[in-house]
């Protein structure tokens, strides 16, 4: 009785758990073997595609059956031992070399023309399967890719809501990665000691495994946090549809610690939120941070004859704390304002358009004047000089109307300036709650004109409107006559536009109005 080799596949380790598969191919070859009168002396069991070349199993059983360990093979089908043609090859070499290959559903003689033919169109056949399957899977791929959703397993920090449904944030481990990206943006924290925080913290892996060094890096670097889903293998990018865990700027401030630490360049050792904002009040000079105890920041001034102005940063964060929150506005004010700005853009609106019908008018009437004059000159109402110089004027005068006929629309910069003024207003407080230095800096650096320290008491003065806006909150407040809601958010707009006024710079163009002022123009 001859001895053969018994080969049986699964596509998928999920296949091979449930192994109702793996049973019935095993079932068949031993009938097929009983029927035949063969003998199975070894069986090879796999849990891997043959759509690509490199199953370990498959490529162990070859060399076993090269080497003359077993008269032949039997397999369930033709689509279980190859299905990519390079495979199909290299079992037809050996059959040429006399290793007998059986198929327990299939009926062919591999030693005939007739049989080795079918097989090979049987083969051609699964290889072509598996490219289509392949194409359709990647059509599938993309398209819930332009859809903006993740079709793979959600990073952690995500949960997995079900085909066709946005990644979702997971309550428990969301707000631990966010931390992990606030902690690292500090350029405080290490791997090894971020990962120590994390683990004391309760962040798992997938499977509920402890996370890894390669799995730190892998998240800090997942663009997927932002909204922005990324293949790593194609390099492609897409917009996804999920909620954002972190923050843009965030997420960039962390790239940036990366790439420090990756060229050996770590960013600043003490990057105080303070650092060169502060000067003394006796002598203007700029204090300069220290840390004590690794806990506390001192902001001092070292000028050689001023002693004793020294604050803590505790100090300077309460005081800030305490402006932005003054600045803020209610949800009810916050309504009024946009009311008010929508108005301005409508009225704003109304006027562009008669002012640019004004002023296409009087371009009109300034062409029909150039026509008029040089008929005149033609027909000899004018001499030339006459001519050159009220031409002058009127290309002059021309030139001007269109310049303010294409000048920027400075209502609409206005209005635009002060939503800019609302909407820092409103989040001035909660940027400068962020733990990244960059956030608070820039916050700080937004609104404040001047910070002078005076011994150990610090005086903020911030940029207009924001330091009118705490006045008239202030004066509000102290008001036992209070003005109403409307009336408030009406004083503030106020207070905004003209400061939107200035930065725009409203100046208003005025034509010349004499020949004198023509010929200066000219």
């Amino acid at each position: 009785m001859k001895n053969y080799f018994g080969y049986i596949r699964v596509s998928t380790q999920r296949q091979g758990a449930h192994g109702v598969s793996l049973q019935e191919q095993k079932a068949a070859i031993e009938a097929y073997a009983q029927r035949t009168g063969l003998a199975v002396v070894a069986w090879y069991e796999e849990r891997e595609t043959a759509a690509k070349r490199g199953r370990r199993v498959f490529a162990q059983m070859m060399k076993e059956l090269a080497r003359g360990k077993a008269d032949g093979i039997i397999i369930h089908k033709i689509d279980r031992s190859a299905r990519n043609l390079r495979d199909w090859a290299d079992l037809g070499e050996l059959i040429d070399r006399g290793v007998d290959v059986h198929f327990a559903h299939d009926a062919l003689d591999l030693r005939s023309r007739g049989g080795r033919l079918s097989a090979d169109i049987q083969a051609v056949v699964a290889a072509d399967y598996i490219r289509n399957l392949r194409e359709e899977t990647r059509k599938g791929f993309y398209g819930r890719l332009k859809q903006g959703l993740y079709p793979l397993r959600a990073p952690i920090g995500y949960r997995d809501m079900g085909r066709g449904k946005p990644k979702e944030i997971d309550p428990i481990k969301g707000p631990l990665v966010r931390a992990a990206f606030e902690l690292y943006a500090t350029a405080e924290w290490n791997f090894d000691t971020l990962l120590a925080e994390l683990a004391r913290r309760g962040l798992r892996g997938h499977g509920n495994a402890r996370l890894s060094r390669n799995g730190l890096t892998t998240m800090l670097n997942n663009p997927f946090y932002v909204g922005l889903i990324s293949i790593r293998k194609t390099g492609e990018m897409f917009e996804g549809v999920h909620p954002p865990l972190v923050s843009k700027a965030l997420y960039n401030h962390v790239q940036a610690v990366l790439r420090g630490r990756r060229g050996g360049v770590m960013p600043l050792r003490h990057d105080f939120v303070f650092r060169r904002l502060l000067r003394c009040g006796a002598c203007s000079a700029t204090l300069i941070g220290e840390r004590h105890k690794e806990r506390y920041v001192y902001y001092r001034c070292q000028g050689p004859s001023c002693h004793g102005t020294c604050i803590n940063e505790i100090i300077i964060n309460d005081r800030f704390r305490v402006q932005f929150a003054r600045l803020a506005f209610t949800e009810v004010e916050r309504g009024d304002l946009r009311d008010m700005i929508t108005e301005l853009r409508g009225s704003a609106a109304i006027e562009r358009e008669k002012r640019e019908q004004s002023l296409r008018m009087q371009l009109a009437q300034c062409e029909e004047r150039l026509a008029r004059l040089i008929d005149a000159l033609i027909d000899g109402l004018i001499d030339k000089s006459t001519f050159d110089a009220r031409k002058r004027s009127l290309l002059v005068e021309k030139r001007g109307l269109m310049d303010q006929l294409l000048a920027k629309d400075t209502e609409k910069l206005i209005a635009d300036k002060i939503e800019e003024f609302l909407e820092l207003s409103n989040t001035a407080e909660l940027s400068y709650a962020s733990p990244i230095v960059a956030e608070k800096r820039d916050v700080v650096n937004s609104t404040t004109s001047n910070c002078m320290v005076y011994g150990k008491t610090p005086a903020i003065t911030l940029k207009s409107p924001y330091q009118e806006l705490i006045n008239l909150r202030n004066s509000i407040g102290s008001d036992p006559q209070r003005d109403d809601t409307r009336t408030l958010a009406q004083r503030a707009f106020e207070i905004m536009q003209a400061a939107a006024e200035k930065d725009v710079g409203v100046n208003g163009l005025q034509m010349p109005t004499n020949d004198n002022e023509l010929d200066k123009a000219a």
